[in-house]
């Protein structure tokens, strides 16, 4: 399978005022849309993404519903400039986003803002990819041998050379297919060594990994004995979905 990021899917509760947001602080334009009888998708994302970038799913039901975060899932992290971290987030200040971690609590390698919805977004610098593409996308796993070898055996991911972070109290572990481009979304594992638990919450939704061919794909993982969730068939050979060891969901598509 290719195995590249597609997007990463959050819930809104208010899809206008999330669309402002991110248009407005994120320059995100609007990439497809998807309008169904009882909810609505709409990905997002720069200008000029790269080609095998991922981009954004803002996911909109229309029952008015309200969200718990949970916090197995961290965050999303947007790419600036290696000098343009605080030039960036001074910019977001003065359009009203909220001061959440600034750059200098952070050791100014890092900060982090907030949507509308609570969701957490890190700002990193890069020396590639486009102003505000999405970087990495952060979970909480509860072990970390089990979650490394997950994405190894069934995805056929690696662990990316410069990605390692141990800490005296966690460590964070950068994962993505061998081949993909910089310019691709990572997944971070983040791993707290006080054998903590997580609540999953419904704010999240998944990240979504594109395959070449759904079916093969899928046989593929179940031969490697992933979760079987909501198969192809069951989707309407649209996507399929399975989870990781601790409950992430991972969807499965195509993309012409």
């Amino acid at each position: 399978m290719d195995g590249t990021f597609d997007h990463v899917m959050i819930r809104v509760e208010d899809l206008e005022e999330s669309l402002d947001w991110y248009e407005t602080h994120l320059n995100y334009e609007e990439k497809g849309r998807w309008e169904a009888d009882t909810f609505t998708n709409v990905f997002l994302g720069p200008e000029d993404v790269h080609e095998d970038g991922a981009l954004l799913e803002l996911t909109y039901n229309h029952d008015d519903r309200s969200y718990e975060t949970g916090d197995a899932w961290g965050h999303i992290a947007v790419r600036v400039p290696e000098d343009a971290l605080q030039e960036s987030y001074d910019q977001l200040m003065a359009e009203g986003v909220d001061d959440y971690r600034d750059p200098e609590s952070c050791g100014n390698r890092y900060a982090f803002v907030k949507d509308p919805d609570g969701h957490e977004i890190e700002i990193v610098k890069r020396d590639h990819g486009a102003k505000w593409s999405i970087d990495h996308t952060m979970i909480r796993v509860e072990d970390a041998d089990e979650a490394l070898g997950y994405w190894t055996r069934k995805f056929e991911y690696t662990e990316q050379p410069s990605g390692r972070w141990e800490a005296d109290s966690f460590s964070n572990y950068f994962v993505a297919p061998e081949d993909a481009p910089e310019e691709a979304m990572k997944l971070e594992l983040t791993y707290n060594y006080d054998g903590r638990e997580y609540t999953m919450g419904d704010g999240w939704g998944h990240v979504a990994v594109r395959v070449d061919d759904l079916d093969d794909a899928w046989d593929a993982l179940m031969t490697r004995e992933a979760p079987d969730y909501r198969d192809p068939a069951s989707c309407d050979h649209n996507y399929a979905f399975t989870k990781d060891q601790d409950g992430h969901e991972v969807e499965l598509v195509t993309r012409d």
